[in-house]
This record gives structure tokens, sequence and C-alpha cells, in this order.
């Protein structure tokens, strides 16, 4: 579903991300492990459009997505739950929800009123609280409604960046709850996430990644892969 071949990336002259080669296929849940600053955030941003790679190839279901802009990776269906959420303050639980539309123009009110119904189905704590502003909400409720907005355009392929960072434990469960319901309900995803023993549990495969490059791939079901991921992230 998604390929990566040799992917760099810069920031100006800091080389952040060295020759990146990964693979996601559908109904997958894919890990990227490691510590602060190794690149994995930027990746995302890369695989989001938001960074341009300087070398290498990347495709989503066979298509060039390379120098595309963000907004059309975007309706390629590539949604992104960044780390900083994005939740704008001054508009309502259901005014940020209405924005997710835009990854998938065309819906008639009907179709948009039946997605709005199911995201709350889904998410009852922000139907509670559907006419609040976004200033209003927790940390644990803007990370919810950062993850409600991207579903409602109904992406093929999910990235979510530290979902579950800065957040209270109760909350934190309520996240890996959402993640786990969604893989179960086949959606892709790519995963950045600290915690990674909550996140090995709904993985189906990780890359432990340091200073820009894949040091270890796995699968997250091998107790032998994941004891070798976990004493990596231990040293």
């Amino acid at each position: 579903m998604l390929e990566l071949k040799g992917i760099h990336t810069h920031y100006g002259l800091s080389h952040v991300l060295q020759g990146i080669n990964l693979t996601v296929n559908r109904g997958e849940v894919i890990g990227l492990f490691g510590r602060n600053g190794v690149g994995k955030t930027t990746l995302i941003k890369t695989l989001a459009g938001w960074v341009v790679p300087t070398r290498g190839t990347y495709t989503f279901e066979g298509q060039s997505l390379v120098g595309m802009p963000s907004d059309q990776i975007c309706r390629k269906g590539i949604g992104l739950v960044p780390e900083d959420r994005r939740i704008f303050p001054g508009l309502s639980v259901q005014e940020n929800l209405a924005l997710g539309f835009m990854q998938a123009p065309g819906r008639s009110r009907a179709q948009k009123q039946s997605k709005l119904d199911s995201i709350y189905q889904r998410f009852p704590r922000l139907a509670e609280r559907k006419r609040q502003l976004g200033t209003t909400l927790s940390g644990g409720e803007q990370q919810m409604l950062a993850m409600a907005r991207v579903l409602v355009g109904e992406p093929k392929l999910l990235l979510i960046d530290e979902p579950t960072e800065g957040l209270a434990p109760m909350i934190v469960d309520e996240i890996f709850e959402l993640m786990q319901t969604l893989r179960d309900d086949g959606v892709p995803i790519v995963l950045v996430e600290q915690n990674v023993h909550r996140a090995i549990e709904i993985v189906s495969r990780f890359y432990l990644i340091e200073r820009g490059q894949v040091v270890l791939e796995g699968d997250a079901r091998e107790p032998a892969q994941r004891a070798l991921l976990f004493s990596k992230i231990a040293v």
C-alpha cells in the first residue's frame, strides 16, 4: 500500500533521514520507535507532504507522492494526526470536525451528517461537547478531536504522531483502546509512540530508528523480536 525506498530528508544542512526504507500493507499497524530527535516525526511529516524529501522515492497505491503538495496527498487518502494536534481554538468541536470534510469534497449534507453521527458514536465525549470551543477541551479531548477530525475524511492510511504524550494514564488507556478498535476495523496506521510497551500490543510490525536510519525491523507478534527491540531501546 505504501512503499519508501532510500528516503533522505534535510532541514537546511541537517541531514535528518538518511536512507529510510519502509513498507505498509493493507490492514497493518506499523510502529515507528526510537529516542527523541532520531527522525520519527520528520518521517511522518515527509509521508504527509509537509516536508519534501531530498532523495529517494515513495509511492502510495502505486502512485509516486514525491513532490506532491500535502493537500493532494491528503485527498489521496493519507490522513495525519500531528503531534501538536492543531485544534482550532476559536472553533467549536463540531466546526473543527466539519473541516475534516475538506479531505473528501463532494459529499451531500445527508452524507456529512451521517458521518458526523458515526464519529460521535465512536467518540461519545466529543458528542457531549460538540458546541464547546477547542480552548475549553482537556488535552485528552483535544487529542480525540484531532483523531476524529481526520477520520471524518475516511482516510485509507492514518499517520498518528505521539498521541499519548503528556496525557493522564486513564486517557492514555482510552487512546490505545481507540487505536485498537481502528486496527480491528482494518484501518492501516503508521504510529509514532514513546510508550513502546503499550504500542507493541497493537502494532503488526515495527521499525526502530536511530540517527535517521532503520536499525531494526521486526514482527511485533514474535516474542524474540519484541525482546530484541526492548533490549535496544533500554540501552
